[in-house]
């Protein structure tokens, strides 16, 4: 997802989730462990880890809780919220 427009789309769509990547940037850009972000879901700390690794999807409660969670971190820490371009290529 290159066009900026459409990040910003998917970070307000109400369950909708940024990439792996900014994720886990917006969680250590307001220092916090997984293990804090699984305790205001109500969640185990490996399914956070598992989350932000790509092996599982949140169901549809914790996915909205977790997409609510990550708009707010994104307004309040709008750096981390974004994907910076690989230098690869």
């Amino acid at each position: 997802m290159s066009d900026p427009l459409r990040r910003v789309d998917a970070l307000v769509e109400e369950d909708t989730l940024p990439t792996l990547k900014v994720r886990q940037q917006l969680r250590l850009a307001a220092g916090l462990t997984q293990a804090e972000v699984a305790e205001a879901i109500g969640v185990k700390r490996l399914a956070v880890a598992q989350w932000e690794a790509g092996r599982a999807q949140p169901h549809r409660g914790n996915r909205r809780a977790y997409a609510h969670f990550l708009r707010k971190l994104a307004v309040k820490y709008p750096d981390a919220a974004v994907e910076e371009a690989s230098d690869e290529g």
